[in-house]
């Protein structure tokens, strides 16, 4: 721990203090700045007029509001804290920190202050579940949890709960860590892969990104890499604290390694950890989010309790979720697949061949390498949105692809996709929404798109 809460707040007073964006996660930041006396100015895209009340609450107690479309126009501050969804390069701000503004955020300002050590995870793939599954197996080991990030609630506020046996579990994504100027004690890195380049200038910036989950750790804090993955294989030779690797491929000279469907300790001789029979949760990829898990709480965590775990978790919402078996035909929910790699993860969690529905909005990622992974473990193809003629071509450019293998068909949306999906489905079949895209087309983010998904199924 850097600081106290009352010392990093009261180093604040007598500034200027911009928040920008009031959603979640910056609401208790605000409430926590005017209760320490420090002038704050919120500043949202959204109108007054379709502000909530808890916004409008904010103003009561004493928050400057500027709202609407410019709300970026003409500011000027000590300090800002800016929400994940706004650029840190974006040219407002760059303006202002070339005037000596100090740009931070809601999350830097919690890692600044929590008395606990925290383990956080990033990757493009698996962030959610591998979080979780740290979080339910040092739970399952007798200790003290706080779970949040990018899941689940805003920390911030806690931290004054927080004693120093705690610990802290928190997802990163790469927006949060642009500007991180902290490192978590344990950092996971569970792959890398190209997602959100409408947002990232470039793949250069969002790898840059993910390595500052590692980047001010200091020497006895640890690092965790998927030794598969060549960009997360290579981020290990600047790790400054200890390495553990995780692999499906081969045996790392420090972590965990899948042979012959268990997981091994690495050592002399191989310690067998869990098998994959035990493990409740289906796909090879949830193997990897536990050897990922299983790196991160080699320390806290017995073999037993996470055997424990394995038996018993199953799973987090929105991913791979089993939704209703309908006239012999089982639904999945896979919202959370926002990528193409997410979405060849799930199907390759089937033993079967599945009626999959895909499509949503373009994050300008390629869709190359799905198209084959469809091809071959697809029957029917549903697709719809912005990417869906994009994983049509892909899949229709496949090498193995022939006509009418998988059938493609074309929805007008989403509701109109899941109703054609369920009349291709036969008793046995499996309906698979993994869309491959994020959900901003038609939804505000992956959850309300799943619970949507949900709500259809079951009015089938």
């Amino acid at each position: 721990m850097e600081l106290t809460e009352q010392a990093y707040f009261e180093k604040l007073a007598g500034k200027q203090v911009l928040v920008l964006g009031l959603g979640v996660s910056n609401r208790p930041l605000v409430r926590m700045l005017l209760q320490y006396g420090i002038a704050v100015t919120g500043c949202d895209k959204t109108p007054r007029e379709k502000l909530d009340p808890e916004v409008l609450q904010l103003e009561q107690d004493g928050c400057r509001l500027k709202l609407g479309e410019d709300y970026l126009q003409d500011l000027q501050a000590d300090v800002v804290f800016r929400t994940p969804g706004i650029h840190p390069q974006r040219p407002e701000l760059a303006k202002l920190r070339a005037q000596g503004a100090w740009i931070t955020s809601e999350m830097d300002a919690f890692f600044a202050i929590c008395p606990c050590p925290i383990f956080a995870v990033t990757g493009s793939d698996g962030k959610t579940t591998t979080t979780t599954l740290i979080s339910e197996m040092l739970k399952k080991a007798g200790r003290t949890v706080w779970l949040g990030g990018n899941i689940g609630t805003p920390l911030l506020p806690l931290a004054r709960q927080m004693k120093p046996q705690d610990f802290a579990v928190v997802e990163l994504s790469s927006f949060q860590l642009l500007d991180m100027t902290h490192s978590p004690h344990v950092a996971v890195i569970t792959n890398v892969a190209p997602n959100h380049l409408d947002v990232h200038r470039d793949m250069e910036e969002y790898v840059e990104a993910k390595q500052r989950i590692f980047q001010y750790q200091k020497p006895g804090d640890l690092g965790v890499f998927n030794g598969d993955n060549e960009i997360t294989k290579s981020m290990a030779d600047g790790a400054r604290g200890t390495v553990r690797t995780f692999s499906r491929q081969g045996q790392p000279a420090h972590g965990v390694f899948f042979q012959n469907g268990v997981i091994y300790r690495s050592a002399e001789p191989a310690q067998p950890i869990v098998g994959q029979k035990q493990i409740l949760l289906p796909g090879i990829h949830n193997i990897e989010n536990y050897m990922a898990a299983i790196c991160a709480v080699e320390d806290y965590v017995t073999d037993e309790e996470i055997r424990s775990v394995a038996s018993s978790f199953g799973g987090v919402e929105h991913r791979i979720e089993r939704v209703r078996v309908k006239d012999g035909v089982t639904f999945y929910n896979d919202s959370i697949a926002s990528s193409p790699s997410r979405t060849m993860a799930a199907l390759h969690s089937f033993s079967q061949k599945v009626i999959l529905i895909a499509g949503g909005y373009d994050k300008h990622i390629p869709y190359d390498t799905l198209g084959p992974e469809i091809v071959e473990h697809v029957k029917v193809l549903v697709v719809n949105g912005t990417t869906g003629p994009k994983i049509k071509e892909a899949v229709c450019k496949a090498p193995a692809y022939a006509k009418g293998k998988p059938e493609i068909l074309e929805a007008g949306d989403f509701y109109e996709a899941i109703s054609m999906a369920a009349r291709q489905a036969q008793p046995g079949d499996v309906v698979l929404f993994s869309p491959a895209s994020a959900s901003f087309d038609q939804f505000p983010n992956f959850m309300v798109r799943g619970q949507e998904f949900k709500k259809c199924v079951q009015e089938l």
